[in-house]
Order: C-alpha cells, then structure tokens, then sequence
C-alpha cells in the first residue's frame, strides 16, 4: 500500500518535537529537519510527497520552502504553520498552491486532521494517475473492472468462447450485456466474421420474422423481390438476440428451429434455408421465471440455456467504479475536448455511496454530464446530479439482523449521501471525530 513520505522543517525546537510526536503517535512517519537549507536539499535528492514547514524561519521561509517543494513535486502537498499576525500570508500561499496551514498554538488532533486528509489527497492523486494509466492501457471497448466479481466474469467468458455453443447472458438493465456479447464473438473462433446485436423488443412480430429470416417476393404487399435476412447476412458469424423474453410463442418455434436444425423458411418461403450462426441470447427479466409463468418456452429456453452467463450489479462490485469513471473521463473527455484529471475524495464516496439502479449505463451517463459541466481539472460533488435513489441493498427494519461492521458501514454511506460528501458534517452527524470518520473510511473502502 502507497504511504506518502513527509517531511517536517521547524527551527523550534518544541514545536518541532510536537509535530514529530504527533505523528508518531498515530505511527506516521516524517523525516525531520531543523535547518531550511538542509530541507531544500532532501527535496531536490528525495520525492516528498507531503511538507509540514514553519512560514518564518530564518535563511528560507515557508513560502520558499513552498516553492521549491512544488518545483520538486508539483503533486506535494505543502502544510503551513503560522503564528498570530500571519495568516494573511498563509492565505497568499494557499493561492501559491499550498494545501493548507494550521495557526499556533493548535490542538494535536487539528493538525492530525489536516495531515490525514492531505495523505488522502496525494493517495488520491496516485490513484488518479494509476487508473488513467490503466485505461490508456485498455484497448476499445472491453469489461472494464479488476474486482473479483469481474475478474471471475472475464475468466469464465474465456473458457466458453471457443466452444461453438449458445450463450445465454443474464444481468440487470445496463450491466454490459451486448459488451460481454462481443467479447465472447471476439474472442471465438468467428471473431474475424461479423457480429450483430439485434434488439427484439424494438421490432414489432411480423417485421422482426422479416428482419431475421428474409422474405420471398410476393410475400405481402410490397414485397416485390426477395430479401436477405439479418441471419443470411451475419452466416459464419454471431448474432446477439437482445429482450429474448419479447418475441411471440409462434416465433419462438422458429428460433427453436434454428437452434435444433440450422434452417428456418423466409417469410412467404417454401424452402428452408442453412445458415451457420451462433445464437447469443439476453433478457430484459428471468428467462426461468418467464418459462413458469407459460409465456417461454421450455425447450427453447434449454437450448439458450447452454451456458448461462451472469453479469453482476455495479452495486455489487463498488470497487470498480474509479476505474469506470476514468474510462469515461478519458472517453468523454476526448469527445469534448476536456482533459480532467481525476476524480476528488468527496465526488467518489458520493458514486461509491449510491444504489446504481441503473448499473454502469446510469454512472457512464451522470459522467458525461459531469464532464460537460465542469470547469475545473477534477470532478467535484458540486459536478454531480443529486444521486438520492433508493439504496438497491436490503432495507433496515427492527427486524434486520446483520453484523456490526456492515451497518456501521451503511450507516457511515447513508451520512454522506445526505451531506453531499461532505466529511465534517457527516462526522458531525455520526457523533464522531472527522478523523476517526476517515479510518472506518479506509477500513472500508480497502474492504
């Protein structure tokens, strides 16, 4: 795990054993020095992540102490301590770009607070630099996601794509099925042949026949020469058969013909037709489900149903979602001509923090947006549509029974959606210091 490296320049003595001690009672380690000019040198020969200066001191000051740590390391988050009479030149030097200062005399706790949110910033920042590396990585449309759910998903779908075999895929409404879809045409022995996604709920029943299998000339008024059919046109190839669970029990015949012969019969047709396609299918709702209530049929869902493959929940991979928003800033970002480079603390507890009812199309869209409306190099809260949906996970009543941890968690979540990400008030709320909100933070983000 990344541990900023800190560095403390402080010509007093007791102040300087203050801060050292501080931070070595929460087990922070800094490295220490008394003389300005020696500061200077550690920052050109060593990479400092994190400076806690005095601003007067004698040979270099805080602001020069300021300067050259930034020229050093332009991500260093410099910390200033000022006397009484100083703040106005500790507020110069936030504009010069410090991170922030702390005024003397001061509570132990207060600066301990400035210093965990400034490892969190420069956490953060590597973090932002590591997944914008990542996705530079990614070549086109692939899964995107390194949590276990996901890594499991990809291996899976390596294993069955070579097999020649119908696939059924099976997730929540904008969970990537078309993606995963493609992914099993690529990488299978047809991945050089063509692939088409059809959505079945979008074609009304006589249209779809026509659209999937052709039709003969005079079939219907209109029909004055024949017509290929998108399974003519996609043989040797893949077809992703989309709201599966829409089409008629008389078409469902059909596609079972296909399915147990490789032939069907255009529409006005008398003689059936070999085609040579693998049949990917999805559904707006359980397919076992719609085979219950009468309106799928048996066989044709076993057929489908060769191998089943789920999708899992946004929801039920959080741990994904830096990377995602990265992949949309990098794609969004490159439509519109912005470059952001990353995301804040705030803005990702508060993506972290929601349901995704609408999975990974929902967080691709608000991304979008943000993008569109923001005027700064990083997504903040205030870039964010208010994202108040209720919670997908299991609602609590009297009853509910769960471990400690978890609804210290969701209580913890819940504080912050209600204070837009907002740490102090959500502590506040909580009954707790800010920085024991930011360990159970760690605690559970690493979880």
């Amino acid at each position: 795990m990344f541990t900023p490296s800190i560095l403390i320049v402080e010509d007093d003595l007791r102040m300087r054993q203050l801060l050292r001690d501080t931070l070595a009672a929460e087990e922070i380690a800094a490295e220490v020095s008394d003389d300005s000019r020696e500061a200077a040198r550690i920052l050109e020969s060593q990479k400092i992540d994190i400076v806690i200066t005095d601003l007067m001191m004698p040979h270099l000051d805080g602001m020069e102490i300021l300067a050259r740590a930034r020229r050093s390391n332009p991500d260093c988050a410099v910390i200033l301590i000022t006397g009484y009479g100083t703040i106005e030149s500790a507020v110069a030097a936030i504009r010069k770009g410090a991170y922030d200062y702390v005024q003397k005399p001061f509570e132990p706790d207060a600066l301990l607070l400035i210093v965990r949110r400034a490892q969190e910033h420069v956490r953060l920042l590597r973090e932002n630099q590591r997944l914008r590396r990542q996705v530079e990585e990614l070549h086109g449309e692939e899964l995107i996601g390194t949590s276990p759910r996901m890594m499991e998903l990809k291996a899976f779908l390596a294993k069955v794509a070579p097999f020649d075999t119908t696939v059924l895929i099976q997730g929540e409404t904008g969970t990537g099925k078309e993606l995963v879809a493609r992914l099993i045409h690529q990488w299978s022995a047809r991945g050089t042949q063509r692939f088409l996604p059809v959505n079945c709920g979008a074609l009304p029943e006589p249209l779809l026949e026509s659209e999937l299998f052709g039709h003969a000339r005079g079939a219907f008024t209109g029909a004055d020469r024949d017509k290929k059919g998108l399974f003519e046109t996609v043989d040797k190839g893949t077809i992703f058969l989309d709201e599966i669970n829409s089409i008629s029990p008389a078409f469902q015949v059909k596609l079972l013909r296909v399915l147990q012969e490789g032939t069907y019969l255009k529409v006005g047709g008398r003689d059936p037709q070999k085609v040579d396609v693998r049949v990917i299918a999805a559904g707006n709702t359980p397919l076992d489900k719609e085979v219950e209530a009468g309106r799928f049929r048996k066989d044709l869902y076993y057929r489908l149903n060769v191998v089943p493959v789920d999708i899992p929940p946004l929801r039920e991979r959080r741990e994904d979602i830096a990377l995602l928003v990265h992949h949309f800033l990098a794609k969004y970002g490159a439509k519109y001509g912005k470059r952001l480079k990353g995301i804040n603390a705030r803005a990702l507890d508060l993506l972290r923090g929601y349901a995704w009812p609408g999975n990974v199309r929902e967080l691709e869209n608000i991304i979008e947006r943000a993008i569109i409306v923001a005027e700064t190099s990083e997504l903040k809260p205030e870039h964010l549509p208010s994202l108040t949906a209720p919670s997908a996970g299991p609602t609590l009543v009297d009853d509910d029974l769960m471990p400690l941890d978890e609804l210290e968690k969701r209580m913890i979540f819940r504080a912050l959606r209600h204070t837009d990400g907002n740490r102090g008030k959500a502590a506040e709320i909580l009954g707790i210091s800010p920085v024991s909100l930011w360990r159970k933070l760690k605690k559970y983000e690493s979880s």
